[in-house]
């Protein structure tokens, strides 16, 4: 993993929930421009931010936010599986998760549609959107096939079936799973998960990289939050840190 890569996109995830809390607007970083925010529906079918792309002279990112909404949650509880139907043989996928990404893909495609294909694309999440980062890294390599694929997600819950893990890593070529060792929500759904509704018994597994990381803040939504995260990288590089959290002022994490 490179440390500098793993602290702008933490960053970058940062602004998802900015976004969702201040009527879509957000800070975006110097030398970026964006180039489209996208909604998502989650539960009844209520839209909501849930990201957006940005572009520089070198780069693409595409990112998703985690859960912030009450709708969110529920969508988190609906752990049976579906079929991910964006990808041939792309396995079983976490119900919940893989509605919320159905529903802003069209978005999500015509905004990459307005990016060369020639740039590096950088995918990242935290949480619920680390979840949706990597349903997207599949779907964006099996069907655009851009000229590089870079995932980088932070406290991502399991999403999918070893169906889904398989064709995932062997799809994916670069991908960085972030994972502090004490938050609750990268071991969540279990392994084996059985349905209260139905009594069916579900798979779940991550996919491939996993990148420990080891801090307590204090309480378990401390030790989850995206800024829990950013402070912890940063430390491996503090006068990176300090340099693109200059510009513009306030647009890391606090």
């Amino acid at each position: 993993m490179d440390i500098r890569t793993a602290i702008f996109l933490a960053a970058v995830c940062g602004q998802t929930y900015v976004q969702y809390n201040n009527g879509g607007l957000f800070l975006v970083p110097d030398s970026y421009r964006l180039v489209g925010s996208f909604n998502a529906a989650s539960y009844i079918g209520k839209e909501e931010s849930f990201g957006f792309v940005i572009e520089s002279d070198r780069a693409v990112v595409l990112a998703f936010r985690g859960t912030s909404s009450p709708t969110d949650w529920v969508m988190d509880m609906i752990a049976q599986q579906i079929p991910f139907k964006p990808v041939k043989n792309g396995g079983n996928t976490h119900k919940g998760f893989t509605e919320v990404y159905l529903s802003a893909r069209d978005q999500i495609f015509r905004l990459l549609d307005q990016v060369p294909k020639s740039k590096p694309l950088f995918v990242t999440g935290h949480s619920l959107g680390g979840a949706l980062a990597t349903l997207a890294s599949l779907d964006i390599a099996a069907n655009r096939m851009p000229a590089a694929l870079i995932t980088y997600t932070y406290g991502s819950p399991r999403t999918g079936d070893p169906a889904f893990v398989r064709a995932y890593n062997a799809a994916v070529p670069v991908t960085f799973r972030v994972q502090n060792e004490f938050d609750v929500v990268p071991h969540l759904p279990p392994l084996v998960y059985q349905s209260p509704n139905t009594d069916k018994t579900y798979y779940y597994l991550h996919v491939k990289e996993e990148v420990k990381r080891n801090f307590r803040m204090g309480s378990v939504g401390g030790n989850h939050v995206i800024s829990s995260y950013f402070a912890d990288l940063a430390r491996e590089a503090p006068s990176f840190t300090m340099a693109i959290c200059s510009g513009p002022p306030g647009w890391c994490p606090q």
